[in-house]
């Protein structure tokens, strides 16, 4: 699966998002946003991210985003791909350090597609 198709596509969801301008979680979401994405902000323990809502999980979302960016441990990951899937997500964007072997074969398993690279480096 090639990065640029996933970046074609316009509705995000950022798991792992954080308040913190110092964490990768921001910077992601910060980033998607200002390249013109539709961003939504996924971390249950934030109720917003700066005037942005903060949703607790992908079944939370107003509407179901075209790919997943994952900015979370791998051990956390298994229930976000298993409630992707559900929801028909095919898209899964793992960010350096959120994936591990298992979750690979998971999302293939699911027919997901999946990239593993750093979008604050792949986004223009």
């Amino acid at each position: 699966m090639s990065e640029r198709i996933m970046l074609e596509k316009m509705i995000w969801a950022v798991v792992g998002v954080s308040p913190n301008p110092q964490k990768y979680g921001y910077k992601v979401y910060q980033k998607l946003k200002k390249c013109g994405y539709k961003v939504y902000a996924v971390n249950p323990f934030y109720e917003n991210i700066e005037e942005d809502k903060c949703y607790k999980d992908l079944s939370s979302l107003p509407e179901i985003p075209q790919v997943v960016n994952m900015v979370i441990s791998a051990k956390k990951g298994k229930a976000v791909i298993e409630e992707a899937a559900k929801l028909g997500i095919k898209y899964v964007w793992f960010q350096p350090g959120s994936c591990d072997k298992e979750l690979l074969e998971l999302t293939g398993k699911l027919g997901m597609e999946s990239v593993q690279a750093c979008v604050l480096v792949s986004t223009k």
